[in-house]
């Protein structure tokens, strides 16, 4: 079958509400059995642009595709309604701020970020609740709920302090990403995959490491660079995650995972959740389809195994998505159409790991290395003067960042 006749297909299918073909009513049924558990959705970054964080006059039952505000929205993807029909059982919700903040104001908006997700959960407890554990994802798709999670989106909102990063995780954030699109002082982004590497992960970022293992807090590795994602998995003594990235090999991009890396990913026991914007995942991509986002999902099961791959969609954090794949309603449509396309391969048991099992199983992991590790003492050490000193945006962080010892600090009254 050729590819345009195949999306062809797809399309018509997808369009069809009573489904007789065995495979594709199974795939439905899957969601039914197992949450569908996405890695990374940026909707609480739209309620700060749209909304400046205040919900008094925000419905999130209502298809806000028809609300004159966030109608017009190019990467706005995401309500209750839709939701629902994408049959989403479980959401890590982005606690997500710009790296302009770096060295500035970080902390202080990542904690309003979390504090707008508690509350959006808050206010909708029929449809929504607050998930810590992996055991309250299956207790909240029990009860027909959505388990909605908090994942950090970039190590600069920990602003290198340790303790930040504690209160962070009893705050309830379960994963961080190591870094966004801006280098921290301990860790270089993808970025320097096409230039020159700066720090590679420091011997504080490797403590960090360690210290989320010990914490019971997810290590996500999207958006770091090749080397700092092979050093954080060989560090790491727990399952990492990529909460949404995609193939290199499918598609040279630096935001996506070299065969090498899934490889030590399988070895890991972790997890790559496939990301779905179509800049990251073809070179078309104003052309792009649920097929080529399969493209990615079957190759990461063929490399690291089916145990290893998982759904990051990145919806509300890019300004398109594939055809097929237009928001969050459609994620039915793609186990749909793995199980039409290679029916042997993408069994009920497979789909179920896809959906939901493999995620779940991660966390579980990340649990127990936590509770062996309950004797080791917190990380304590600081990051040092002299990794703060290498940064490329010096200036900025000398106005904005006290030394332990600078003269004013130690200067006695």
């Amino acid at each position: 079958m050729t590819h345009k006749l195949f999306t062809a297909v797809l399309l018509l299918v997808s369009s069809i509400i009573t489904v007789s073909v065995g495979h594709i009513s199974g795939a439905r049924h899957v969601l039914d059995e197992v949450p569908l558990i996405d890695g990374h959705n940026d909707f609480p970054y739209n309620i700060f642009s749209l909304e400046h964080n205040n919900l008094d006059n925000f419905d999130f039952t209502q298809n806000l595709t028809n609300n004159p505000k966030w109608g017009s929205c190019t990467s706005c993807y995401t309500d209750l309604p839709k939701l629902r029909k994408g049959k989403v059982g479980a959401q890590f919700w982005v606690a997500y701020v710009a790296c302009n903040t770096q060295y500035r104001d970080a902390v202080s908006k990542t904690l309003e970020q979390i504090d707008v997700i508690k509350r959006l959960v808050k206010k909708y407890p029929k449809d929504l609740q607050f998930v810590t554990d992996s055991d309250g994802i299956m207790d909240a798709f029990r009860q027909g709920k959505i388990a909605s999670m908090i994942g950090v989106e970039g190590g600069h909102s920990m602003d290198a302090r340790v303790g930040v990063l504690r209160m962070l995780y009893e705050l309830g954030a379960r994963y961080m990403t190591l870094t966004h699109t801006c280098q921290t002082p301990w860790a270089d982004s993808s970025f320097v995959d096409i230039k020159e590497p700066i720090h590679n992960l420091t011997e504080f970022g490797r403590a960090l490491v360690r210290e989320m293992n010990r914490m019971g807090m997810m290590v996500d590795l999207s958006h770091v660079s090749h080397n700092v994602m092979n050093q954080a998995i060989s560090e790491s003594r727990a399952p990492v995650i990529f909460s949404h990235s995609s193939a290199w090999e499918v598609f040279n991009h630096h935001r996506n995972v070299h065969d090498d890396t899934l490889k030590m990913v399988q070895m890991n026991n972790g997890i790559v959740m496939v990301n779905f914007y179509p800049d990251f995942i073809t070179a078309t991509p104003e052309k792009a389809t649920i097929h080529d986002v399969m493209k990615h999902i079957n190759h990461i099961a063929k490399v690291a195994g089916h145990d290893h791959v998982g759904l990051g969609g990145d919806y509300d954090g890019v300004n398109r998505m594939p055809k097929g794949l237009e928001n969050v309603s459609k994620y039915p449509n793609l186990l749909d159409a793995l199980a039409l396309e290679q029916p042997t391969v993408w069994t009920h048991e497979n789909l179920a790991k896809l959906a939901g099992g493999n995620l779940i199983r991660v966390f579980k992991d990340v649990e127990l290395v936590r509770d062996q590790l309950e004797d080791e003492e917190p990380l304590q050490d600081w990051i040092s003067k002299e990794d703060l000193l290498k940064v490329e945006e010096l200036n900025l962080l000398k106005q904005c960042r006290t030394f332990f010892d600078d003269e004013e600090l130690v200067k006695k009254p």
